[in-house]
């Protein structure tokens, strides 16, 4: 993160001969918009003068209202490497505003900002580590995606197994020239599964950098000729990706998640932050898991996790404890996926922790054996509850929870709901393949 001045960003963009800048934010669903500006038009953009009409865009503006505003994020500005070497596009993220210049409350960027001031009235800040599982697959002759892939590589292979190699080492030294800081690379377990880990960010930042991170690898992947899925289960046969979130909390600069007398190596309030995000899971899910393709992923059979449970000794609970200690001390959330809007998902993880910090709320005791493993009666004996089977579930569990409700704005929180009402319903409506290959002869 930068600090940049407007006159910064303008002398920087006229010294590196930027010819374009893309105003960027995003929608409710975590897809990213942007409008483009000249140069002609900087000076514009950064003093808060571009409007734009919100109509169009899903959730993002009420009934009888269009007009808004973009808000540049000037610690957000970025020069795009793979664009031409004059003329250059940069990027600045931006803010969404109505026009008698309040906070729109259905910019989820603005979401994560208001958690993050009801945190900081606390003292606190949360850091986040991402760690983000993608697939790059053929497309066909058209230049359309598919799920084809001639790779048979594993987890952590190395070419010629591993046909993305080229690809993901570009994606790298791409985000590496954006700023990024990547902690590692590498092949995950299903063929054409790639996952990239960066580094601990500060919530907001973090956010940003997953909507970056997309863009990049969907940009370089199809230079590669290849299209790069973030979809959570694309195969039947195979894993799903999953987004991993180490979450820990820091107050004077110190992480407070640390406690070296502990056992586990974590604070009194890391316990705390992970009973509140147990209590609120169920319906945070929704947040997290936001398509009805999520829920093909978190099945048994795979690594995903199923069940509400945390342990700091087996690596598929919802809630993991890593056995790095000290400073680099967390807890792991293993049920996220990327379809998720990082902005919304980070709100209610934020504000599902402090509610288990302000209210003091204890985890349910950690289980450490095999969750999956265990039988249904094992599992009720110790009060362990399933995550949401699918998108409907998910929802009727975001209607319940007035807090997340709250955390996200009750506005907001309706307009997601209704809007994936619809989209489940209209997905229980579909005639599937397999519906016809086991019923239409046999019935």
């Amino acid at each position: 993160m930068h600090n940049y001045t407007k006159r910064d960003i303008i002398e920087l963009s006229e010294e590196e001969d930027v010819g374009f800048i893309r105003l960027q934010f995003t929608d409710i669903y975590g897809t990213m918009k942007n409008m483009a500006v000249t140069m002609s038009q900087l000076e514009k953009a950064l003093n808060n003068e571009c409007v734009f009409d919100g109509s169009p865009i899903r959730g993002l503006s009420g009934e009888g209202e269009s007009d808004l505003y973009l808000y540049p994020d000037l610690s957000t500005f970025g020069i795009f490497p793979w664009r031409p070497q004059q003329g250059k596009v940069a990027r600045l993220i931006c803010d969404v505003y109505r026009p008698d210049g309040s906070p729109c409350e259905d910019d989820p960027r603005q979401v994560l900002k208001r958690v993050i001031r009801e945190a900081a009235e606390m003292g606190y800040t949360m850091k986040v580590g991402p760690e983000c599982e993608f697939f790059l697959f053929h497309m066909d002759e058209d230049g359309m995606p598919t799920t084809l892939t001639h790779e048979q590589g594993g987890y952590f292979d190395v070419g010629p197994l591993d046909f993305g190699e080229n690809a993901r080492r570009d994606i790298v030294l791409t985000l590496e020239e954006m700023g990024f800081v990547v902690e590692s690379s590498y092949h995950e377990s299903a063929p054409a599964q790639h996952e990239v880990d960066f580094q601990f960010d500060e919530a907001l930042a973090a956010a940003d950098n997953i909507m970056t991170f997309k863009m990049v690898v969907k940009t370089i992947a199809k230079r590669h000729g290849l299209h790069a899925a973030f979809m959570p289960k694309p195969k039947t046969e195979t894993a799903g990706s999953g987004m991993h979130l180490n979450l820990s909390l820091h107050k004077d600069g110190k992480n407070i998640f640390r406690d070296d007398t502990d056992e586990n190596g974590i604070s009194q309030e890391a316990y705390y932050f992970m009973g509140g995000v147990m209590k609120h899971i169920q319906a945070v899910t929704c947040i997290t898991n936001p398509t009805v393709n999520s829920y093909k992923r978190l099945v048994p059979g795979y690594e995903a996790p199923v069940y509400r449970g945390w342990s700091a000794s087996t690596r598929n609970p919802l809630l993991r404890i890593p056995p790095a200690r000290g400073e680099h001390a967390r807890i792991e959330l293993r049920s996220p996926d990327c379809s998720a809007n990082p902005y919304l998902a980070f709100a209610v993880l934020l504000a599902a922790g402090l509610d288990g910090i302000y209210n003091r709320i204890l985890p349910p005791a950690g289980v450490d054996k095999n969750i999956q493993g265990m039988t249904e009666e094992e599992r009720k004996a110790l009060q362990i509850e399933k995550l949401p089977e699918n998108l409907g579930e998910a929802l009727a569990e975001l209607e319940r929870d007035t807090y997340i409700c709250e955390a996200l704005g009750k506005e907001l929180a309706s307009k997601i709901i209704q809007a994936k009402k619809k989209e489940y319903h209209d997905y229980c409506m579909q005639v599937t393949d397999w519906e016809l290959a086991n019923y239409l002869y046999k019935i």
